[in-house]
């Protein structure tokens, strides 16, 4: 489940723990056992989204690798044995975010006024390092991506009516 959800949660908590800030994983309740316990994982993505606000509207843009190769987002886990849909097992986990108002890239998304964040995203040759860091050396990894990111806009198409949808030919030949 994208959203990390503890073992004393509600799995509704996962709509609020999509991200976690890196400043406060060791102290809040919804991440601090994961953390503790170096429950450390990594996210592959394509490509990720955020708004930008430089038009005075939000605009969706997509921001991938420059070379077009995969992301590496690190992130923390949690696992627990019943509590997921229908009481069976659940695995859940969360993105960590760094503030990003000196990125060069980054700084320019999210609303004016609001403070500028990033997913923590690693090299490739930080993976393994990840994985296995202790706890004490974990956070050298949670610093800005240094690597090229290409950003481009990439607005959501227009969602089609009721009506559209209905008129729309269903793919079968006559």
């Amino acid at each position: 489940m994208f959203g990390l959800v503890p073992s004393w949660a509600d799995l509704k908590l996962a709509r609020s723990t999509y991200n976690a800030r890196t400043e406060t994983i060791a102290i809040k309740p919804s991440f601090r056992t994961a953390w503790r316990r170096r429950q450390f994982c990594v996210i592959p993505v394509e490509n990720f989204f955020e708004p930008t606000y430089e038009s005075g509207k939000a605009v969706r843009w997509q921001i991938q690798h420059a070379d077009g190769i995969p992301l590496a987002v690190a992130g923390l886990w949690e696992w627990r044995p019943n509590g997921g849909p229908d009481d069976h097992p659940l695995v859940s986990f969360t993105m960590l975010t760094i503030n990003a108002d000196e990125h060069p890239l980054m700084k320019r998304f999210h609303k004016p006024e609001d403070e500028k964040r990033m997913i923590v995203l690693l090299e490739p040759e930080q993976i393994d390092e990840w994985l296995q860091a202790p706890l004490e050396a974990a956070p050298t990894y949670l610093r800005p991506y240094a690597e090229k990111l290409l950003a481009e806009p990439a607005p959501k198409a227009a969602r089609m009516s009721k009506i559209e949808k209905e008129s729309e030919p269903d793919g079968e030949l006559f």
